[in-house]
């Protein structure tokens, strides 16, 4: 078994990537700018803010957060991505998923301009995703095919499992793993929560994407020998070992299913980490495509 290090290639990218813009600022350009929307005071939505905005320190980038409590109005939310997508100095930015109950999540992604959504949420990006045109992909699953890619892992002729059906991982995972391309060109296999027998899936796959939010989901009587195995979750679980009482845990019974596997994603420090260099990709990206 071989760990999927998301945490060391994660770094190495965030390196690549200031070199660029590095590069940019030595010929003249402006350093990429990356805004975040965070809205109410959820501890994981604030870790995962707060470690984008070192990333981006460490990448050269501008970054800034704009925050409001829980209780914000949409309209209120609508006017500050309206503000941002005005705003000539911002390159990007984000709206931190999961939004209040009261907020239109749809509404929301739909007003961000396409051209600034580097979180590859808008349907114009989504759908130029769909047909294979240049355009934003979704940060986690364009991290995990990256992940994949820096890893040797080639995945044509793969039979691969997506456990989810989210427009966040599942889909996009899904329709990125069916293309023309490397990684990609696998057979995939879609389940969810009514999928019957989700094991006889499984149990054929090459490849498995596991998105379903339910700690230790994926258990080893699940999974083939040798089959490589892309853990998404995030999930807080007790643990009166730490002094916290909790610990973070994957969608997968990782001591059990990791001696099965020829690669797997630990969690924390494998998946997470690459969706924070996909979004700081996105974001370069933005900037060198943009006249402002």
């Amino acid at each position: 078994m071989k760990l999927l290090d998301g945490k060391m290639l994660s770094l190495e990218l965030q390196t690549e990537i200031a070199a660029e813009v590095e590069a940019h600022v030595a010929n003249g350009g402006r350093k990429p700018h990356l805004a975040a929307i965070l809205i109410g005071d959820d501890p994981a939505s604030k870790a995962y803010v707060g470690h984008k905005v070192k990333a981006c320190a460490k990448a050269g980038f501008e970054s800034s957060l704009i925050e409001r409590k829980g209780n914000v109005s949409q309209e209120e939310l609508l006017d500050i991505v309206r503000e941002l997508n005005e705003d000539d100095s911002v390159d990007g930015f984000i709206v931190q998923l999961p939004l209040p109950a009261h907020i239109d999540n749809q509404a929301v992604i739909e007003a961000v301009k396409p051209s600034k959504d580097v979180d590859g949420f808008h349907p114009e990006n989504v759908g130029r995703m769909a047909l294979g045109l240049p355009t934003f992909l979704p940060a986690t699953p364009g991290g995990i095919m990256t992940l994949l890619e820096r890893n040797g892992v080639k995945t044509t002729g793969m039979h691969a499992v997506v456990i989810g059906r989210s427009d966040i991982v599942g889909n996009p995972m899904t329709s990125l793993l069916s293309r023309n391309s490397e990684p990609g060109n696998c057979t995939v296999t879609q389940c969810h929560s009514r999928t019957v027998d989700l094991k006889s899936h499984t149990l054929k796959a090459d490849l498995i994407i596991a998105a379903v939010g339910r700690p230790h989901f994926l258990t080893a009587d699940m999974v083939k020998e040798g089959a490589v195995v892309v853990d998404v979750g995030i999930n807080s679980i007790e643990d009166s070992s730490r002094k916290s009482g909790r610990r973070l845990t994957g969608d997968v019974d990782f001591e059990n299913v990791a001696e099965k596997c020829s690669l797997i994603t630990p969690v924390p420090g494998g998946v997470g980490p690459m969706t924070i260099a996909t979004l700081l990709q996105n974001t370069l990206r933005a900037r060198l495509a943009s006249k402002r």
